[in-house]
């Protein structure tokens, strides 16, 4: 049964068959507010409760973690059907963030990932996505937050789901007043969603998860690169580039004695810096099916620097949540036996 967010206006106005007219516009600057329907406190009780059982909250809590003082939020939401999926909320002095989900699992089964040593399970409806960022909101808004920007980093690969995260990232836009400049959408290299993307209408920033700078590391780490290496990304990122007019960013998970060398950190300058692409460096969060830990912090300055000495722009991320496995896929493991009944 689809969610709020995922009614047309035709099936939203069939719910609210016999109510005045203007209530069709009521709910939706609500639902664009980020209130679900038992906090529409303007419209009447009963069509309060006629909504909820005409078009349920497509999450349901299963279990939520904080740390930081309730800066960084974790919640695992189950979705109709049974699958699992995770939501990050981060505050900063600066803007607050809410990484989703746009897939139950992921397919492109990068090793060092705990979503995708899971595998894949399904697509995220537009509602599904839409309805993290509604909760992140209410977060933010009782903290006396404004979220400020979304990021397409959480479990699947977004691009794989194009047409439903789209339709998510057009209504965060119009409906939310997200300006697209705060919309940013990772991918693995998915180069036919790249181009797509870069023909669509909203300017939004591209994040590639890149990890290697070599086809033959690339393609054990991430084995999309079997089909789309290095040569077609960066000509599909270029291309983004030019079209968008925004700058690029590559996710680099610095693995212990992997990718983290100074040849690495070269390898992934010659990349970058022609580009003119912005660089984040995470120290990769342990997982239980991928012995190899993440590289020392001094290690990943060491990388930082290299890539600074060649005249490319890199940032540490913060390691954050890690108290509360906020790594994507991490806490979906760890209650991969929890009932949601």
């Amino acid at each position: 049964m689809p969610g709020l967010y995922d009614l047309t206006d035709a099936e939203l106005g069939a719910v609210l068959a016999g109510e005045p007219p203007f209530r069709l516009g009521q709910v939706r600057r609500a639902l664009g507010a980020g209130r679900p329907a038992p906090a529409m406190t303007d419209l009447p009780l009963g069509l309060r409760h006629r909504l909820v059982a005409a078009a349920p909250p497509a999450l349901e809590e299963v279990a939520r973690r904080e740390s930081d003082g309730g800066d960084t939020v974790k919640w695992l939401w189950r979705l109709e059907g049974g699958a699992r999926v995770e939501t990050v909320f981060m505050a900063y002095p600066d803007r607050a963030t809410v990484c989703v989900s746009s897939q139950a699992g992921c397919a492109m089964g990068c090793q060092f990932c705990a979503t995708g040593q899971a595998g894949f399970t399904r697509h995220l409806s537009a509602g599904e996505i839409i309805e993290q960022v509604a909760a992140a909101r209410r977060h933010a808004g009782a903290r006396g937050r404004r979220l400020t920007n979304v990021v397409f980093m959480g479990m699947g690969e977004p691009l794989a789901n194009f047409d439903r995260v789209w339709a998510a990232i057009t209504y965060l836009h119009r409906a939310m007043g997200l300006s697209a400049r705060h919309l940013t959408v990772s991918t693995v290299g998915l180069v036919p969603g790249i181009r797509r993307l870069a023909a669509a209408s909203l300017p939004v920033n591209l994040a590639v998860s890149l990890h290697a700078a070599n086809d033959r590391l690339r393609d054990r780490l991430v084995p999309i690169n079997r089909r789309w290496p290095l040569a077609p990304l960066m000509e599909a990122c270029a291309d983004y580039r030019a079209a968008k007019g925004r700058r690029l960013s590559f996710e680099w998970a610095v693995i212990d004695g992997v990718n983290d060398s100074d040849d690495d950190a070269r390898q992934l300058a010659a990349l970058a810096a022609p580009l003119g692409a912005h660089v984040n460096l995470i120290p990769l969060n342990p997982t239980p099916g991928y012995p190899t830990r993440g590289a020392p912090l001094a290690r990943v300055r060491q990388v930082a620097a290299t890539l600074d000495a060649l005249g490319v722009n890199a940032t540490v991320r913060a390691n954050r949540g890690t108290d509360i496995d906020a790594a994507c896929g991490q806490l979906a493991a760890g209650f991969s036996s929890v009932s949601a009944d």
